[in-house]
């Protein structure tokens, strides 16, 4: 049998090691937490960051840079209080960043020059056809659409071949639609020159000014191959200052 006193010292080790196991647990779950807390206090901080610059990419009507701002905040920190208040409007967000782009897209379309004409300066805006077409030549090919400011020649509007050619020497005419409107006749007329295979359309101001409200753009011409060939042109993204005094 042990004596008294080495059992009590053996019980006072046991004691002893249970009350530092206990204090060593204790002290690794407040260091957890405090890790935790610390790491949830990061990651709020991180997405208050990160809505902070999408707030000024709305503010700035920057839709496409706030569509990427927002997006990210709700992948990266869901959760957050940053991530509750952006979700709301992302949507309504994301729906203008495709708006954006699309006009960007539209602009992008359109081909503007200015030269030296005569006394002064010749303006053109241009923009080819959607699809490309057979029109007599020696492959199908987009057809071209020219608004054009001259000194000497003054204003008009006209498209252009790169084969075959128009049905219209001595006048014809056209059928132009806007968007989802019925189709509309319009005079037009093929200038007997071998410079370019051009028809002119004669209401030009009445093409330009349905063309500043239209998406889409469509016109129906004879051909010499025989028939007629529908041109389409997104003109959405006409930029009317480009072409001073039209509007």
């Amino acid at each position: 049998m042990q004596p008294v006193h080495s059992r009590l010292a053996l019980s006072a080790l046991i004691c002893g090691a249970v009350l530092l196991a206990t204090t060593s647990c204790t002290d690794r779950e407040a260091q957890r937490q405090a890790q935790a807390a610390a790491e949830a206090q990061a990651r709020e901080q991180a997405a208050t960051k990160l809505q902070g610059e999408y707030d000024a990419a709305v503010a700035a009507n920057n839709w496409e840079l706030a569509r990427i701002h927002g997006t990210a905040l709700l992948a990266q920190y869901p959760g957050t209080e940053a991530a509750a208040a952006v979700e709301p409007a992302l949507a309504d967000v994301t729906a203008r960043a495709d708006a954006a782009r699309e006009q960007r897209r539209l602009s992008a379309l359109w081909n503007y020059a200015r030269v030296a004409a005569g006394k002064g300066e010749q303006r053109t805006a241009a923009i080819f056809s959607k699809e490309p077409l057979d029109t007599g030549g020696s492959a199908p090919a987009t057809v071209q659409l020219v608004i054009r400011d001259h000194p000497e020649w003054k204003r008009s509007a006209y498209l252009v071949l790169e084969g075959g050619d128009f049905d219209c020497y001595g006048g014809c005419k056209v059928k132009v639609a806007f968007d989802d409107a019925a189709a509309k006749p319009m005079s037009a007329w093929r200038p007997k020159t071998d410079e370019a295979i051009a028809m002119f359309i004669e209401d030009y101001r009445g093409l330009w000014k349905q063309m500043r409200k239209a998406q889409l753009l469509e016109i129906e011409f004879p051909v010499k191959a025989g028939g007629t060939r529908t041109a389409v042109f997104e003109v959405g993204g006409l930029d009317g200052s480009q072409m001073p005094g039209w509007d």
